[in-house]
């Protein structure tokens, strides 16, 4: 877990990334700031496409007639959304409470 020089608070993973693919972090203890929104919409946001994409790919998946072309872009977009829900899921594991 990445912390705050200042003050020790932990940083939250942001569900995006800077233009050289970098993480980016946010420093609040508001959980209903303007970013902490943004970032908690953008996450459900990218969970309900990576449901859809799974919904989509598995009867694809399932037939034997697809192409080459129609998995590797299935396969891409699955890779893509699970990548997606990881980074979600260590974000939100790093806001669990300490025991």
């Amino acid at each position: 877990m990445i912390r705050d020089g200042r003050d020790g608070t932990p940083l939250r993973l942001l569900p995006w990334t800077t233009p050289e693919g970098a993480p980016c972090y946010l420093s609040t203890d508001d959980p209903y700031s303007r970013l902490s929104c943004l970032a908690d919409d953008l996450e459900a946001d990218l969970l309900d496409s990576a449901e859809t994409v799974l919904t989509q790919a598995k009867p694809l998946l399932a037939d034997e007639r697809a192409g080459e072309r129609e998995l590797r872009f299935a396969g891409t977009r699955l890779a893509e959304a699970l990548a997606d829900a990881l980074r979600i899921a260590v974000s939100r594991g790093a806001r669990l409470p300490e025991l």
